[in-house]
C-alpha cells in the first residue's frame, strides 16, 4: 500500500511539472492592429490558446510587436510550415518567421519593386515564392530559400490580389481586383505561364457590362482535378466564378457558379477544401457567413449544403488536421461592418457555431489572419 502511495505522489509530482500534458490546446496564430476608434496604433501576432475544450481557451500565450506602421496582412505558411510569410500594406516589406525555433525569428526583406504586398504563394517544391504587389501592378518571384526577391513580372490589368498556381499545367492565374483607396474596381484575372512568367490570356469574370464593379479577389486551382478547374470569389459583384481548363485551346473556359445575392450574402473572400475534396469552404463578409458546399458530384456547380453565421468579416479560416473545428476571423481590413474582431469557433461535424473568441476584439484589435501553428496546422489546400 505504502509503494503504490509512493507512486502515486510520484506520477502527480512530475504530471504536476508538465500541466500542458494534461490539457488540451489548439495554438493560433492570429496578426492585428488596433480597430480604426482606437487613439493609439499597435500591430503584433498574437499566439493564442483557440481550444473550445481547454481551460485556457482565448488566453495570449505569446504577443509579438511588429511595427505601428506596417499594416500586417495575410499570414501564410510555405510548403512544410517552416516559415511564415506576413504581407504588408503600408511598407514594401516582407516579413518571414522561422516557425522552427522558439522564441520566433523574423527577418524583414525590402521589396522595393513592390507596392501593397498582398498574397503570397509557394511553388510545389518550395523553392519559389509569388507575390502580389495590388499597388505596383505585378508580381515578384521569390527565392524561398534566400527569401530574396528574384525578377518582377509586369501585368496588363492593374490591382493585382489572388494568386493560385498549378504546376501539372504550368500556370498561374491572378486575379485584378480594386484600387487600395477602394475605388476603380477590376473585373479580369490574367492567365500567365508560371515556368516564364509569360502573360497569355485575360479573362473578364461577369455576364455584366463592363465596368461590371465584380472585383475579383480570390483565386485557387482545386487539387488534382481532371480537368484543370479554378474558382474566383468576386467580392464586389457577390459571385463564385469557376475555369475550366480546355487542353485543346491551352486555356481556360469562364463561367458563374455560385450567386451569393441568393442567400443574403455578400463580399465572398477565402476559399478551402476539405480532405476528400467533396466539400468546398467559402467566407462571405457581409454580414459574415462561412459556406458549406457539397462538389462531389459536380465541382463545376457547387451545391450549397449550408450557410453558417459567424460575424462581421468572415475572412481567413483555420482548420485542425482531423477537420473537427474550423475557426473563423471576423475582420475585413477595417472596413465598417466587417470589422467585428472575433474568431468563430465552428464544429464541423455538427455543422454549427460553439464558441467565440473575444480577445482581441476586447481589447480594441482586430485580426487581419489566422493560422494554427505547425503542430495543429491543416492548409485545407488553400
Amino acid at each position: 500500500m505504502r509503494r503504490f502511495s509512493f507512486l502515486m505522489i510520484v506520477w502527480l509530482a512530475i504530471f504536476g511539472l508538465f500541466p500542458s500534458t494534461l490539457r488540451a490546446e489548439i495554438l493560433a496564430a492570429l496578426n492585428y492592429e488596433t480597430k480604426p476608434e482606437q487613439t493609439i496604433r499597435r500591430e503584433g501576432i498574437a499566439i493564442i490558446d483557440v481550444d473550445p475544450e481547454s481551460q485556457n481557451f482565448g488566453k495570449i500565450l505569446v504577443d509579438i510587436p511588429l511595427p505601428p506602421n506596417l499594416v500586417a496582412h495575410h499570414l501564410s505558411y510555405n510548403k512544410n510550415a517552416t516559415k511564415a510569410y506576413i504581407t504588408a500594406l503600408e511598407k514594401s516589406v516582407l516579413h518571414v518567421m522561422d516557425m522552427t525555433r522558439f522564441p520566433y525569428r523574423m527577418k524583414a526583406v525590402d521589396i522595393p519593386e513592390c507596392k501593397v504586398l498582398e498574397d503570397v504563394i509557394l511553388s510545389e517544391d518550395n523553392k519559389t515564392w509569388y507575390l502580389t504587389c495590388m499597388g505596383s501592378q505585378n508580381v515578384i518571384v521569390g527565392d524561398a530559400t534566400t527569401d530574396q526577391p528574384i525578377k518582377a513580372i509586369a501585368l496588363p490589368k492593374p490591382y493585382p490580389h489572388g494568386i493560385s498556381l498549378h504546376p501539372g499545367i504550368d500556370r498561374l492565374i491572378v486575379t485584378s481586383t480594386i484600387r487600395p483607396d477602394g475605388k476603380d474596381p477590376g473585373e479580369t484575372v490574367t492567365v500567365l505561364q508560371a515556368s516564364t512568367g509569360e502573360i497569355l490570356s485575360t479573362h473578364k469574370v461577369s455576364n455584366k457590362a463592363s465596368p461590371s464593379g465584380e472585383a475579383p479577389v480570390e483565386v485557387l486551382f482545386m487539387p488534382k482535378s481532371e480537368p484543370a478547374m479554378v474558382y474566383i470569389t468576386n467580392m464586389g459583384g457577390g459571385t463564385l466564378w469557376m475555369g475550366v481548363w480546355d487542353s485543346a485551346k491551352k486555356d481556360f473556359n469562364f463561367h458563374q457558379a455560385f450567386d451569393f445575392a441568393s442567400v443574403g450574402s455578400g463580399v465572398p473572400l477565402e476559399m478551402y477544401f476539405n480532405n476528400k475534396k467533396d466539400r468546398f469552404y467559402v467566407t462571405t463578409a457581409m454580414p459574415g457567413h462561412f459556406h458549406i458546399f457539397d462538389i462531389s458530384q459536380d465541382p463545376k456547380q457547387p451545391k450549397l449544403l449550408k450557410s453558417i453565421p459567424t460575424a462581421g468579416g468572415a475572412h481567413h479560416v483555420a482548420f485542425t488536421p482531423d477537420e473537427r473545428y474550423a475557426f473563423v476571423q471576423n475582420s475585413f481590413i477595417n472596413l465598417p461592418g466587417m470589422s467585428d474582431g472575433s474568431v468563430t469557433v465552428i464544429d464541423l461535424a455538427k455543422g454549427e457555431v460553439i464558441k467565440s473568441m473575444d480577445t482581441l476584439k476586447h481589447q480594441g484589435l482586430n485580426p487581419n489572419s489566422i493560422v494554427l501553428l505547425p503542430e495543429w496546422n491543416h492548409d485545407a489546400d488553400h
